[in-house]
């Protein structure tokens, strides 16, 4: 009796040993990123903290006394679609500059255009500022939504070993939740009137702080002597840029995993942006909610996510790999909506907010599974049209959840269920959800077969 509960004992300590050994080789691995990862956390951080108070800030502009604000869901729906329009082209785009001209340049392009339209809420706060926030904040994440995330990851494969990117890709997101965190807490307990002052003096520092600590990655081919005249410059960039586009495609499509990883991503994003959309100004208009209760959420959630993304990813990801921890994470996604979208009292909306705390897994290991289905010279472009084609979904989502949302949240409503247009978006991520598995089963299949080759080979 003694021997065995020694042994189970050493083997207890021994399995400890190796998952501490795991979490530390991940950790290990963002030290040649650390003056990538100072200014992101930095950037989070201000943009974060800036999202429980522009709910109200909105609604007092556009609709004093109105708390379902019928405006300002509109105005958030239509700024979504202008930018999902224009970041199918774009995303792409800057993933294929990415690989041509470097990781650094993109970044500080994209990580300075959150900038302006901050400092005009600095200046004013009145109906006309909020329309020009409006214009300015379309213009920032044309640039800047999702592809200051995946240029970074793109930046973090040149310098890690494929096997250790699923790791490393989750300190970065469990990172950004810590920063998510952060930002929460400076919202909760700053004054209203500093909030947007602070933001702006972070935001600044990044882009500096970039630019001299920063070093490029990316090889830049040299350039011929002879300079062609500025006509035929432009159409040979044109002809240039369709190019790549569609080379960037067929990488996409001729590859299964990337392929299926794309329906995936697609249904997924067009679910979790039409919730993301109308959350804020949903929870106030049934719920009551101001910005210190939105802080909490965001908090619970921020804190979670530090939790499973940098602990949790890291020891798991070895035993059952990227696909199973899709699976996993869009299944919560779905109860999420469930949640939210049934949600009867302010309680459920804390208890549907822990879901997400699963959920944000998923974004690592799609970074992870297109990184490893994709050769080191194609990562920018596999990223942008990923990326891209999780902007069409961007786009299309506000169509439908924000005229559905003020519908169901307004007294002309055909039935009592406010959350109608949440428990909608739960389909999308239900779709997602059995092309994940799809995947899933695909990469079990493709492992069998690789098991089977050696034992075919010797016969």
């Amino acid at each position: 009796m003694h021997a065995e509960r020694t042994f189970y004992l050493t083997a207890r300590f021994l399995g400890s040993k190796m998952h501490l050994a795991a979490w530390k080789c991940g950790f290990g691995e963002l030290r040649p990123l650390v003056h990538l990862l100072l200014p992101l956390c930095v950037h989070w951080i201000a943009e974060e903290m800036t999202v429980s108070v522009l709910v109200d800030v909105i609604t007092n502009a556009l609709c004093p006394g109105n708390p379902t604000c019928p405006q300002a869901i509109y105005f958030n729906g239509t700024e979504q679609t202008v930018v999902g329009i224009f970041k199918m082209v774009v995303l792409p785009l800057l993933g294929q500059l990415a690989d041509e001209y470097g990781r650094k340049p993109l970044l500080l392009l994209t990580i300075s255009t959150s900038i302006f339209p901050f400092g005009v809420l600095v200046w004013d706060q009145s109906r006309a500022y909020i329309y020009a926030y409006y214009v300015l904040r379309t213009i920032a994440k044309i640039l800047s939504q999702g592809s200051i995330f995946f240029i970074s990851v793109a930046y973090a494969a040149d310098l890690v070993h494929e096997s250790r990117r699923a790791a490393v890709f989750g300190w970065i997101t469990g990172l950004c939740s810590a920063s998510h965190v952060v930002g929460n807490l400076l919202a909760r307990f700053l004054p209203e009137k500093y909030i947007f002052l602070v933001s702006i003096v972070l935001l600044i520092f990044c882009p500096i702080y970039m630019y001299f600590f920063v070093d490029e990655t990316v090889k830049r081919v040299p350039k011929s002597d002879e300079e062609p005249g500025c006509l035929s410059k432009t159409v040979d960039v044109l002809n240039r840029r369709f190019g790549t586009m569609r080379d960037a495609a067929g990488i996409v499509l001729d590859n299964p995993t990337l392929r299926s990883i794309t329906y995936v991503s697609f249904f997924l994003k067009l679910g979790m942006t039409g919730i993301t959309s109308v959350l804020m100004f949903y929870l106030k208009a049934v719920f009551g909610f101001d910005k210190n209760q939105n802080s909490e959420i965001l908090m619970l959630v921020g804190f979670g996510s530090i939790f499973t993304q940098m602990l949790v990813l890291p020891l798991i990801n070895p035993l059952i790999g990227e696909e199973a921890i899709l699976c996993l994470a869009i299944l919560a996604s779905v109860a999420y909506a469930l949640f939210y979208g049934l949600a009867w009292a302010a309680w459920v909306a804390y208890l549907a907010a822990s879901f997400k705390v699963i959920y944000v897994l998923a974004r690592p290991a799609i970074y992870a599974i297109v990184s490893k289905a994709s050769s080191s010279s194609n990562q920018g472009k596999a990223q942008g049209f990923v990326a891209g084609v999780e902007s069409i979904a961007s786009l299309l989502s506000p169509l439908v959840m924000s005229p559905l949302t003020s519908w169901f949240i307004s007294s002309d409503a055909p039935f009592d269920c406010k959350g109608f247009s949440i428990v909608c978006a739960s389909i999308c991520l239900a779709i997602s959800l059995w092309h994940g598995c799809c995947l899933l089963k695909g990469h079990e299949s493709k492992e069998e077969d690789d098991l089977e080759t050696p034992f075919l080979n010797d016969a």
